[in-house]
């Protein structure tokens, strides 16, 4: 594992306490797992995504990601309908490890209210949360 200081947390998306990050592009909100949370799996070698048009609430398991440590269910980090996977992510799960933030996305979600996105961790919020 790396140190804190080692670690991504990209200032333009947002931050929950189950480690999955959002990003609001347009009307769409980008999400996957934090590079916190991929460094503490380890390796990732399996992932299940939901299907389109599933629709989930605020903290509802979306999905689990599957390490050579563990198998670790995913947190919808906004509600919304699932408009789109990142089906790559089935032949190609590492990616997660090795860009979370770009093409380790896992769901765009078309939120119910998109202004909840303002009561997701900023990134000083979530550093300071992982510090302790």
């Amino acid at each position: 594992m790396k140190d804190i200081n080692e670690l991504k947390f990209p200032e333009n998306v947002r931050y929950t306490r189950d480690h999955e990050w959002a990003r609001l592009e347009g009307n769409i909100v980008i999400a996957g797992i934090s590079d916190y949370a991929q460094d503490q799996l380890g390796d990732v070698v399996y992932v299940e995504l939901p299907r389109i048009q599933d629709r989930f609430e605020n903290g509802e398991v979306f999905g689990t990601v599957e390490s050579v440590k563990a198998v670790s269910e995913l947190f919808m980090p906004i509600a919304g309908e699932i408009v789109a996977i990142n089906a790559e992510l089935s032949d190609m799960p590492d990616v997660v490890n090795s860009d979370p933030y770009g093409a380790g996305w896992m769901i765009h979600i078309k939120p119910s209210d998109p202004a909840f996105m303002e009561t997701l961790m900023t990134r000083e919020a979530y550093l300071d949360m992982l510090k302790g």
